[in-house]
């Protein structure tokens, strides 16, 4: 079969929504493709990628989709650059928003995108695996996440995904109930019962998410701990959990943060990441409003995560 690769040079800050709409246009594959990649190559937590420089542009990001040949598909590439133009009404910078197809066989889009994903060690306790890599823990005390990211839904390295589960680890206790509000892949969900939670629930609009958590709960041998379903954020969620956690947009965020507060429980925390720094007192003032008090801001490169707590 023929394939076609759709590339949009967009800005760091773009890359979720439009990896969102790439993969719900039809796409059975993104690669993001970030200059920061190549300077987060070497860390004290250990060695990410093994990449070519000249794969990624000078300034921006390409986010790169894969879309089978036919006769409909300038009109979904042509739906698929208005809805990333729509974006600006939401305040998000798509930067130059240029995209460009070209021919691609399915052998290589199928097998290459692997290069970019090699185990790496995110925090003090756990180092994530893709499925088909071989890996030997380096210390007794190691969590391994094994995870297979599906379609669009990452690989567990990117900043958010980092900065979201060395929250978890701060501030998870044994015995936890989790909700994780916009699972995707479902790494946080997982990381949380590996990390000692009793329970974690992963809600995602997308039926693919859903699908996609439920197999690396499989993955992970914790499927009996991790319940995947179809959810508007934290809509009609009548039951108390002791640790939200949620890697979503900014501007998802400050929509259900009252719903947060409702269901946290007194003492419990809110972990928020997925904040670009330029949204960063947005978020932290509509929690406030909300009712949350803020206990800690990080940052890794330009992205943020905000720890928030309910008073007891």
């Amino acid at each position: 079969m023929k394939w076609s690769e759709v590339c949009v040079h967009t800005t760091t800050e773009a890359v979720e929504p439009v990896s969102n709409i790439l993969h719900e246009s039809g796409a059975s594959g993104v690669v993001i493709e970030d200059p920061a990649d190549m300077q987060r190559k070497k860390t004290k937590l250990g060695e990410i990628y093994e990449l070519n420089p000249a794969d990624y542009p000078a300034e921006g990001v390409y986010v790169k989709a894969y879309m089978p040949m036919n006769s409909f598909l300038m009109e979904t590439v042509d739906g698929v650059k208005k809805t990333i133009s729509n974006l600006t009404e939401f305040g998000i910078d798509i930067g130059r928003n240029e995209v460009t197809i070209q021919e691609i066989h399915e052998e290589d889009w199928a097998t290459a995108w692997k290069k970019y994903y090699k185990p790496v060690k995110i925090s003090e306790k756990i180092t994530i695996i893709p499925e088909w890599e071989d890996y030997t823990p380096v210390s007794s005390d190691e969590i391994i996440i094994e995870m297979d990211p599906g379609m669009a839904f990452g690989t567990g390295t990117h900043p958010t995904t980092v900065l979201s589960i060395q929250a978890l680890e701060q501030y998870l206790e044994k015995g936890d109930v989790v909700a994780d509000v916009g699972a995707g892949s479902g790494i946080l969900s997982v990381a949380s019962v590996l990390l000692g939670a009793e329970h974690a629930y992963a809600y995602d609009l997308d039926d693919v998410a859903v699908s996609s958590t439920k197999n690396n709960a499989i993955l992970n041998g914790v499927e009996n701990q991790v319940t995947s379903e179809v959810n508007d954020l934290l809509e009609g969620v009548d039951w108390e959990a002791d640790l939200i956690v949620s890697n979503i947009l900014a501007e998802i965020i400050v929509k259900f943060t009252d719903d947060a507060f409702r269901v946290v429980k007194p003492g419990g925390y809110f972990i928020t990441c997925g904040i670009i720094s330029a949204r960063k007192e947005m978020v932290r003032d509509r929690l406030i409003e909300s009712g949350f008090d803020i206990v800690e801001t990080n940052k890794m490169e330009d992205w943020i995560s905000i720890i928030a707590k309910k008073p007891e």
